[in-house]
């Protein structure tokens, strides 16, 4: 079973990363845009057939193609699709099995084809579906048998069009209940009572009735009698409402006591509004929703002045457009309105100015949004009542999206809503703070983002529990705000985070897109409660400090949060780690302790250094290096020499038979025994023989040139003699060596050959006795014969003929 599961999930990855493979015999195209997720987004592509992809697929987007036709071969084997979307191409063909292997398909979006015809086969085996949207074909009904049958687990529908002419008693046979229904028949010309009756429960409504309610009241008002419940939200789009007559379908929704009504793209009259004011009386409406609404007439409410609607909670106003503005007059005679709701907006409406006295009218609000209108400092003043009391209820003001500018003026007029909890004032012109505000005591949450503001100031309340001050030009927060929960900070140009110890309770702290490159332990530490943390999406500088401290304090958990996800945690520098992921960084032992690895680095060096100098040392290798650049040196002199007389045509001199190596200490044997025996004449006494021929000796002390390099003047002296004693003793192996340039004699002397050189034992010396350097002399005296002196006098007659024989041997 582990095989088989790895084998499956190398095959999914392999399908990922280079799509599905193209079928050359049918032309299909493959898409391999997939995601980690098994979503594939294959839109706006180009595609006329649906193409290849993995058959892990969870999510197949095909929307803005042109494919035009689904056949049987299409989606084979898809079992795990989860979403087909093929909104917005040129389908026009659907074969019957198209979707039989689609098993598990939950939602499928076919809107905004060509569809112009339903079967019912499509569906028969999407038992698991519970999203379809049908929108924007040009099919003129549903068809039959109905086409829904098999979808027992369908919750949203949206179906219609402008082409949908008839829904028909059986149509959605098979729907027992849905979350969201979607009808557009804005040109809907038969509706038989009941259709959408049999759907309980029945959760948000939308329907486009356009058409009905101008020319067929009766359809209308038996479509919104199946749909309206008092726990169904009820939405009305497209509609005209200019007289009594198209206000009249909303008696079937008043008697069935609706609660929650929206209109959208709606065009009425001031009478109209009238008329469906009086249809509604006495109706618990709590909720009425607005937007994109023209409005005509001069704003004549009386009649509408004795109807109940004390019902209503909230009154929900965006996009408002009113073409004769200038005859249209005050909200005053919306008295018996406007004194009951808890809500009210009115965004987006071009709206300048609200009067006192209207502002006075609403005694019940408790919150207010004026987002995106064109109030200034001096209107708010107006509209706020700068010299009398009004909202006096008032918890929740929003007017963000305005032309203000003082936060001076704003803070004063704000002061006398004593009930005041949350303000919001972004995306106005604000630039600076005063030193100081008056603010109401309740206020605890303000929002100044999209500003322009530069620095903090004390104007600040300090019961603040929330504030947004993102995205504007802040460098620095020095305040103290002791109650504060929640800072957003982001889109400044913060360069580290604030000091903890001003905020002791904070709980969250927001400070993306800064140029804050990197916070540590001590930076986080000071804020004692902090809980979730967002500082993504800025240039950090990914040192080895700061990578260890993100991923073993704050990727590996604990207390702390990155509530931002780790994705938006990026490297900026070095550049060697730029676009890495902070998590994911992996930094060497040498990156992170440089000082470190050069200290040991370097330690080790010099121990290694010293370990080497001493068995160098030990092993004599200096002094071998020492007589090896000796010997170069006198060697490219000797040859210098050489090429001299040969270029000269000189024989070389012999002037010497032997050169003498010997210690000082020694010197008074070579001087008072050696050189008298062999360059001395010997007078013949009688009786006895011829005394021997004097032999010339060659000794440092009488016939090296004064003035010439030594080694010079050894090679010379070897150069001229044909043979080399050297006189040994334990002064000879013992001493100083202070004459470096005997010791290189001694050392050297022997590449000639053993033959040249005669030892000479003035005292009993065995080989081992030689120190371990002087490996030719040990050599030597290993396989060569060498003469002792001897202590007996009757003895050394012998000696100095066997010497006299040796160096006069090798004369050829």
């Amino acid at each position: 079973m582990a095989s088989s599961s790895t084998l499956l999930f190398l095959l999914t990855f392999l399908s990922l990363g280079r799509g599905q493979r193209s079928n050359t015999d049918d032309g299909r195209s493959s898409c391999s845009r997939c995601d980690l997720q098994l979503s594939c987004n294959c839109s706006h592509a180009g595609f006329t057939r649906v193409p290849m992809v993995t058959g892990q697929a969870l999510r197949l987007d095909l929307s803005f193609n042109s494919i035009a036709v689904v056949t049987d071969n299409d989606l084979p084997g898809h079992t795990q699709l989860k979403a087909l979307n093929l909104h917005g191409n040129r389908l026009s063909t659907i074969y019957p099995s198209a979707f039989d292997s689609l098993w598990s398909l939950e939602e499928l979006d076919l809107s905004e084809n060509l569809l112009t015809a339903l079967n019912h086969t499509w569906f028969r085996k999407l038992g698991a579906l519970q999203q379809l949207n049908l929108l924007n074909n040009p099919y003129s009904h549903l068809g039959f048998p109905p086409v829904f049958q098999k979808l027992v687990r369908l919750r949203n529908l949206a179906l219609g069009g402008p082409d949908l002419k008839e829904l028909r008693r059986g149509d959605l046979s098979g729907v027992t209940q849905l979350e969201d229904l979607t009808v557009k028949a804005n040109n809907l010309t038969r509706y038989d009572s009941g259709t959408l009756a049999d759907i309980w429960p029945l959760g948000h409504v939308t329907l486009s009735l356009h058409g009905p309610f101008i020319k067929n009241v009766t359809l209308a008002s038996a479509m919104l009698s199946d749909v309206s419940y008092p726990e169904t939200p009820l939405t009305l789009e497209d509609l005209h409402l200019n007289a009594n007559e198209s206000v009249q379908p909303f008696r079937e929704s008043a008697r069935r006591r609706i609660r929650d009504i929206s209109f959208r793209n709606l065009s009425a009259s001031d009478e109209s509004v009238v008329n469906l004011l009086v249809v509604m009386d006495g109706v618990p409406i709590s909720r009425l929703y607005f937007e994109d609404i023209t409005l005509t007439g001069e704003g004549s409410w009386e009649k509408a002045s004795w109807t109940d609607h004390k019902g209503i909670d909230e009154f929900f106003i965006r996009n408002i457009v009113v073409l004769d503005v200038f005859k249209f007059t005050s909200f005053l005679q919306l008295k018996f309105l406007l004194n009951y709701p808890r809500r009210v907006s009115v965004i987006n409406s071009m709206v300048y100015v609200m009067p006192c006295p209207s502002s006075q009218l609403l005694v019940n609000v408790q919150y207010l949004d004026v987002t995106d209108n064109l109030l200034t400092d001096l209107t708010l003043a107006e509209s706020l009542c700068e010299k009398n009391e009004t909202l006096k209820e008032l918890r929740v003001l929003n007017i963000s999206g305005n032309v203000l500018k003082s936060l001076s003026k704003l803070s004063r007029l704000v002061s006398k809503l004593t009930k005041l909890t949350h303000l919001d004032i972004s995306r106005n012109g604000y630039t600076s703070m005063p030193s100081s505000c008056p603010w109401p005591s309740t206020l605890r949450y303000i929002n100044i983002s999209r500003a322009k503001l530069t620095t903090i100031t004390p104007c600040l309340p300090k019961s603040l529990e929330v504030l947004d001050l993102s995205n504007n030009d802040l460098k620095g927060f020095t305040l103290p705000l002791p109650a504060l929960r929640e800072l957003h900070l982001s889109g400044n140009k913060f360069l580290k985070l604030p000091d903890g110890q001003l905020f002791p309770n904070l709980q969250t702290l927001a400070m993306q897109s800064n140029a804050v490159n990197m916070f540590n332990q001590s930076d986080l530490q000071s804020y004692g409660r902090l809980e979730n943390l967002q500082v993504g999406q800025n240039k950090f500088f990914c040192s080895c400090d700061f990578v260890n401290f993100f991923q073993s304090q704050l990727k590996g958990g604990g207390d702390l949060t990155l509530t931002d996800g780790e994705d938006s945690y990026i490297c900026d520098s070095p550049f060697s780690l730029q676009g890495e992921k902070v998590g994911q960084v992996h930094l060497t032992l040498i990156m992170c302790h440089r000082v470190l690895f050069v200290s040991v680095s370097c330690g080790c060096a010099l121990f290694v250094g010293i370990v080497v100098s001493v068995l160098l040392w030990r092993f004599h290798v200096f002094w071998y290096l020492k007589m090896t650049l000796a010997w170069l040196k006198a060697k490219r002199s000797s040859q210098h020499r050489q090429r001299r007389r040969n270029d000269e045509g000189c024989e070389p001199l012999l002037s010497f038979d032997a050169f003498v190596s010997y210690s000082e200490r020694d010197a008074g044997w070579v001087e008072n025994f050696l050189v008298p025996e062999l360059e001395e004449p010997c007078e013949a006494d009688s009786g006895n023989p011829p005394s021997p021929q004097p032999l010339t000796l060659c000794l440092h002390k009488r016939d090296f040139l004064p003035g010439q390099w030594i080694v010079d003047n050894i090679m010379s002296a070897i150069e001229r003699s044909r043979r080399t004693v050297f006189v040994l003793s334990e002064n000879f192996v013992q001493s100083d060596w202070c004459r470096y340039e005997l010791d290189f004699s001694h050392f050297w002397l022997f590449d000639a050959g053993g033959d040249a050189a005669i030892l000479i034992l003035l005292e009993p010396l065995s080989k081992d006795d030689v120190p371990k350097r002087f490996c030719k002399l040990r050599k030597l005296m290993s396989s060569t014969t060498y003469l002792e002196w001897p202590q007996e006098e009757e003895r050394r007659e012998e000696f100095w003929r066997s010497l006299r024989n040796a160096l006069r041997g090798e004369d050829k």
